[in-house]
């Protein structure tokens, strides 16, 4: 590589070090779209490095204080009106995080994409009229990872993850993420809007928007805790 040029880790790292900063707080909606119907939720996200994160649900009042936590390789769920908190299998990485197009995986990154993969630049392309670097992650042999392959579209000036396509171990493409919208939000140029296409369900998608975001309020490790997760206000 010329010097000055990143490889193509050190290009992930950035990106992914910008989207979660050492610590983060954020205020999210989600809009999920089908065909018949579409519903909306609102939600606060914790996290701390790349082993801590709590989520709360905020509205719509039926599923108001749902919760899940993440801690390592470990995550629950707290469901209040059954007042049971359930420990998520590995296995249950893949499935659909509260009816939406994202997985477990996506909410809370339980793989690392630094750590978790090798990665190789496939060269440059235009995503939302901004030059991207085009980076294949494959996953390593043992690494706890629930995608066959990902392909990542980062802006070359910005280093904002501006589209990514997640495959099965088949090779197929199963969901295409694609970042819009970029403000500043907590001192740093991000997309606000992320959106989830599923590729064999026409007319669904997802879509996720910051509402605010600050990557300065450092909670404490026990702040992750099952019992804050029962009593956290939101």
């Amino acid at each position: 590589m010329a010097q000055g040029t990143p490889t193509a880790k050190e290009i992930i790292k950035i990106s992914d070090e910008k989207v979660r900063g050492l610590s983060s707080y954020a205020e999210l909606s989600m809009k999920i779209i089908r065909p018949d119907w579409t519903r909306e939720m609102k939600m606060k996200s914790w996290s701390k490095g790349n082993d801590l994160a709590l989520i709360v649900v905020t509205a719509p009042a039926r599923d108001k204080g749902m919760g899940f936590l993440k801690r390592g390789n470990e995550m629950w769920n707290w469901q209040p009106s059954i007042d049971r908190t359930i420990k998520l299998p590995p296995s249950m990485m893949l499935q659909s995080w509260m009816g939406s197009d994202f997985t477990n995986d996506d909410l809370v990154k339980q793989s690392s994409l630094v750590v978790d993969y090798t990665h190789k630049l496939l060269g440059k392309e235009m995503v939302e009229k901004r030059e991207c670097y085009k980076i294949e992650l494959t996953p390593l042999e043992d690494a706890p990872v629930v995608w066959g392959k990902v392909i990542m579209w980062v802006d070359t000036e910005e280093y904002m993850q501006m589209k990514v396509e997640f495959y099965d171990e088949d090779g197929y493409l199963i969901n295409t993420m694609l970042g819009k919208n970029v403000k500043m939000l907590g001192g740093k140029l991000l997309p606000s809007v992320m959106e989830i296409l599923p590729e064999d369900q026409e007319g669904n998608k997802t879509i996720i928007e910051y509402l605010s975001l600050d990557f300065n309020q450092n909670p404490k490790d026990d702040f992750f805790s099952i019992q804050n997760l029962k009593r956290v206000r939101y």
